[in-house]
């Protein structure tokens, strides 16, 4: 009897170590284990917009083109530039594609099961790899949110939105740990706007629209499926 209780503990210890072991080792969180969203041809887009692309001052886009379509009106280019090679894809095959192509993502990271809440307001707070998500609004009201890959360069996040996301004047996203632009991941609902003079990381995949206001900064993309992006004195780059 003592034999077989002994025999008990040995076992119940092993479980438990196993499930501490699972609980604090992020690579045995299912919500830290994600590939990164395809955007196949839109990755080649740093703006990408349905109805128009509208700039005022000297907006600076590099490392990717900037496309629309079905619209056809883009203005302000200049003062907006675009460093070379980066070119204009403007009701062309190249831009239908790309929406397309869009389309998919949007509805790939849209789809993703089982994603950690995403509070409301995100200032202050920090992210370590994974999908999270919000069936409503989301604010960055002030300050910085950080996210942070863990030390993992390849260390995907993904920010399921349902509505609005909304950054406010001056505030940051803030990548640590290794955390890459081109691994970060905004599907919005509706429309997202960018605040004056605030800094902002990702891919920026909205269903409407998206708006820069003046001298924001993205690293990433910002692609809007059916509405405008607007642009104003902007400083934009490919991830």
């Amino acid at each position: 009897m003592r034999k077989y209780n002994n025999h008990a503990m040995w076992v119940a210890a092993l479980l438990l170590l196993g499930f501490t072991t699972a609980c604090n080792d992020p690579d045995k969180n299912s919500n830290s284990i994600q590939n990164t969203i395809p955007l196949n041809s839109a990755s080649g887009f740093v703006v990408l917009a349905g109805s128009t692309v509208t700039n005022a001052g000297p907006t600076v886009i590099t490392g990717g083109d900037l496309g629309l379509s079905p619209g056809s009106s883009v203005t302000g280019f200049g003062p907006g530039t675009l460093t070379p090679p980066a070119v204009m894809h403007v009701m062309d095959p190249a831009a239908a594609q790309a929406q397309l192509d869009l389309t998919v993502a949007y509805n790939n990271a849209a789809g993703l099961p089982g994603g950690a809440a995403l509070p409301g307001d995100m200032s202050g707070l920090t992210f370590t790899p994974g999908v999270y998500t919000n069936a409503s609004s989301v604010l960055l009201s002030a300050g910085n949110v950080t996210l942070d890959a863990q030390g993992n360069a390849n260390a995907v996040f993904i920010f399921q939105i349902g509505s609005t996301l909304t950054t406010l004047g001056s505030t940051q996203v803030v990548l640590a740990g290794g955390a890459q632009a081109k691994n970060v991941f905004w599907q919005v609902g509706s429309s997202a706007t960018l605040g004056t003079s605030s800094v902002f990381m990702g891919t920026i995949m909205a269903l409407q629209s998206i708006t820069l206001n003046t001298s924001a900064t993205l690293t990433g993309r910002a692609e809007a499926r059916n509405g405008a992006v607007t642009l104003d004195t902007n400083t934009i780059t490919a991830p």
